[in-house]
């Protein structure tokens, strides 16, 4: 048994390092901070990008490479990070034993996502294919659904694919209104009630976290409580609290919530109503992951367009955003996370604001900016090239992508059922 798991950690170890240096020549390289070079070289060894050039001022020197990949005409983008994701969690919607997304009770902070994560996902390939190369995995349920962490979307395992590990505590903040359903199914929604629980359930919340704080203040602890261990890490700063939000008042609650128990990091998600509070956002130095932004408004006297513009309102304001594409049937939708900030580009953002919106901003309110998000020294070299926009899902077409300098397959069952009846029918 010793041997057979020092064999695996060897595979597995061996697998994930890049042992051939390349060199990226000639494509537009969007490097996802506001930046774009024309006509780019950009260096990849040892999985890290070591030269990031403008080819018609620099020449690199090709003889330092082992392989060499003509972009010419091409576009070479950094990884598009998907945040608040169930990817891997969830398999098919309709059959309940392929979901593991969510735990049973209320106020769970010591369950943890990333050992639920299946590397083996048959959508993982499919979203791949857009240009999505990490993603934070995400539980959901209850008021407290556990902590998320961050993975690339390549590996053996869970632990081969992880890449940040409980990053943040994920907090569903209770609605001041809810929808009084029309049928005992609860499938149509009437008018919108108070609701009478919700001084109960934040009473509930305020406690929890005055004794997590005590908890996390308190030297030396006679007996370990797993879910104020799992929630240190809000009042050192070494987690983020996501606080899943969408109407202005109960914005405005959460921010004089995580202000009262000094929660060091805190980001809104959702925030559909997050426009309307802008000043005290930036202020408090909160970022939003904002919600699919192909969605109807919140509120009947809303702007019709508001959801479209909503990226374009927190980019005037000056508030740190990025995009998110959960939802109905959310993990498979994942792919179409760039297009959703191709339509925030047409409502406002600039193409590589938008494209910002879904790599180095999303990195930042993740933490792992330092290493990934962008096309810059030092930083994993995990980036992909398309024939096309990346942000327009008529053009966008990757043909290579890295994780980690690592190229990864881009084949999926999709393309494989594809060409198969392609082949069947005589289409060319």
């Amino acid at each position: 048994m010793k041997k057979l798991l020092f064999i695996t950690f060897l595979f597995t170890s061996t697998a994930n390092a890049q042992t051939k240096s390349i060199l990226l020549m000639n494509g537009i390289a969007h490097l996802g901070n506001d930046s774009v070079i024309q006509n780019s070289y950009i260096g990849i060894k040892n999985g890290k990008i070591i030269e990031v050039l403008d080819a018609s001022k620099t020449k690199a020197e090709l003889g330092n490479y082992d392989e060499k990949i003509d972009a010419s005409g091409k576009n070479i983008y950094p990884g598009i990070i998907s945040p608040n994701s169930t990817l891997g969690l969830i398999e098919m919607e309709s059959v309940r034993a392929t979901s593991d997304f969510k735990e049973v009770g209320s106020t769970l902070p010591n369950v943890r996502s990333l050992i639920a994560y299946n590397t083996d996902s048959k959508l993982i390939p499919t979203i791949r294919t857009n240009g999505i190369l990490l993603a934070q995995i995400t539980p959901r349920g209850g008021m407290i659904s556990g902590t998320s962490s961050i993975v690339v979307l390549d590996g053996w395992n869970w632990e081969d694919a992880a890449y940040k590990i409980d990053d943040g505590l994920h907090l569903n903040w209770p609605k001041m209104q809810i929808h009084k359903y029309l049928d005992e199914d609860n499938i149509y929604p009437g008018p919108y009630e108070k609701n009478k629980d919700y001084p109960k359930q934040t009473n509930e919340l305020k406690k929890l976290f005055a004794d997590a704080k005590s908890y996390s203040e308190t030297e030396e602890i006679e007996e370990k409580n797993l879910r104020f261990e799992a929630m240190k890490g809000l009042f050192n700063g070494t987690k983020t609290l996501f606080i899943h939000a969408d109407n202005v008042k109960e914005i405005i609650e959460a921010v004089n919530f995580s202000k009262q128990y000094g929660i060091k990091k805190v980001s809104i998600v959702g925030g559909k109503d997050s426009w309307m509070v802008t000043d005290m956002l930036r202020e408090n130095n909160i970022s939003v992951i904002v919600g699919r932004v192909h969605s109807l408004p919140e509120h009947p006297e809303d702007d019709v367009d508001l959801p479209y513009k909503l990226p374009y309102l927190l980019q005037k304001e000056g508030v740190l955003f990025c995009l998110d594409n959960s939802g109905d049937m959310e993990a498979m939708e994942t792919r179409n996370l760039p297009f959703m900030a191709g339509t925030a580009s047409a409502y406002g953002l600039t193409k590589e604001q938008a494209l910002k919106a879904i790599t180095l901003n999303t990195a930042k309110i993740l933490g792992v900016d330092k290493t990934t998000g962008s096309i810059e020294l030092g930083k994993d070299a995990t980036l992909f090239i398309s024939t096309g926009d990346v942000l327009d899902m008529r053009t966008n077409n990757v043909e290579h992508a890295f994780i980690k300098g690592i190229s990864i397959d881009l084949n999926n069952d999709q393309k494989v059922l594809y060409e198969k009846y392609k082949k069947k029918y005589g289409l060319k």
